[in-house]
């Protein structure tokens, strides 16, 4: 059988192990048109957006990106907005080589309208800088809605020089869909080729798209980085922790000894400070309940996973929720939990306590307003 890879995820078709990625009925294969083929788990996605897991795992997906240093290219890193510290990929200086990068900081149609896109690329300038990243240039962008793509476009045309462009980032920012994007924006293309879908992983291979004679756009496979709330969930609730528009936020008066649930995956505890409000950024489909903190151990047991819902199971199991302490100073910061959103802490000399399931990260950073 000729060679044929998955327009959808990149990797090798195969008609013979079904377990196995790649795995297509050899039916399918007189049907398709030009040599546009969807795996068995593409399929899936596309038409009834069900995923079936795969074996691929972190060194899988790392030793793809690692090819890259062995070629003179431009990299765009793609990064959520709202997770920067998250979605930044560890190491990926050492992984791209010397080749130059662009940083597009994407989901921007999730903050609210009055921010200001041109203060977000100031701050994101300062953080990932901070991180020992050193971009060519930022821009902030929405994959989704199209905004800021026009003006990534010409930036890349600026610094690539007639070199392949290969996209790189984290899973779930977006990195398809951006993909997609630009292929109904500049190849006129309508149909949506590459998988995208809530599900963090969806591209598996590289997959390579022309951009001129001479080089080629490249996706490359979504990176793990396993602190992120993502990859514990079930399945059937992505939906709900992932934003589909932009996210209203909430405000919350807090005296201290008062507690917020967000859903059944965050127990925010107001220790000590004055009476404050406290800026919710998550999911329009998460709920949330406020509570006195004495009263918050006895409302997890009696309610996680029907009023405070979502939540993370282990073999039906609820898992535990593990407690970082944080002092805020004069500064307002974001508290980050990885893969699902922040809250916004004024700075007026606070203590607070944020619990959430074992294996999910939680970071501090000046505040993205």
């Amino acid at each position: 059988m000729e060679e044929l890879n998955c327009i959808g995820c990149g990797v090798l078709i195969q008609t013979t192990d079904k377990e196995k990625v790649g795995y297509t009925p050899a039916s399918s294969l007189n049907k398709s048109e030009e040599g546009i083929v969807y795996c068995q788990r593409c399929f899936r996605l596309k038409h009834y957006n069900d995923i079936i897991d795969t074996e691929l795992t972190s060194d899988d997906f790392l030793k793809i990106l690692q090819g890259i240093a062995d070629q003179d290219a431009l990299v765009v890193n793609v990064i959520d907005v709202f997770d920067v510290t998250g979605t930044i990929v560890k190491g990926l200086i050492r992984h791209i080589g010397g080749n130059d990068l662009i940083v597009a900081a994407n989901k921007m149609d999730l903050l609210p309208r009055s921010v200001n896109p041109a203060k977000i690329k100031h701050w994101l300038n300062k953080e990932v800088r901070d991180m020992g990243i050193k971009p060519l240039d930022i821009e902030v962008i929405s994959s989704e809605k199209g905004h800021g793509i026009d003006a990534l476009m010409k930036m890349i045309n600026k610094y690539r020089k007639g070199r392949d462009v290969y996209i790189v980032g984290c899973t779930n920012v977006g990195k398809s869909t951006f993909i997609n994007r630009l292929i109904r924006q500049y190849a006129g293309e309508a149909q949506t080729l590459i998988t995208t879908s809530h599900f963090p992983g969806t591209t598996l291979d590289i997959i390579e798209i022309p951009l001129d004679r001479s080089s080629s756009i490249i996706d490359t496979p979504g990176i793990i980085n396993e602190h992120q709330l993502v990859h514990y969930i079930d399945k059937k609730d992505f939906k709900i922790i992932t934003p589909k528009k932009e996210i209203k936020p909430g405000v919350y008066q807090l005296n201290p000894e008062q507690t917020l649930y967000i859903g059944g995956l965050v127990r925010f505890d107001f220790i000590k400070g004055a009476r404050t409000g406290f800026i919710t950024h998550f999911s329009n489909d998460l709920k949330i309940h406020r509570t006195k903190r004495d009263n918050a151990g006895a409302l997890w047991e009696n309610h996680a996973g029907d009023m405070l819902a979502p939540v993370i199971k282990d073999d039906g199991e609820l898992r535990k929720l593990k407690r970082h302490v944080f002092n805020v100073k004069e500064e307002k910061v974001d508290v980050v939990i990885s893969g699902l959103g922040f809250i916004t802490v004024p700075g007026k000399k606070q203590e607070v306590h944020v619990y959430v399931p074992e294996g999910v990260g939680v970071s501090v950073r000046p505040s993205i307003f």
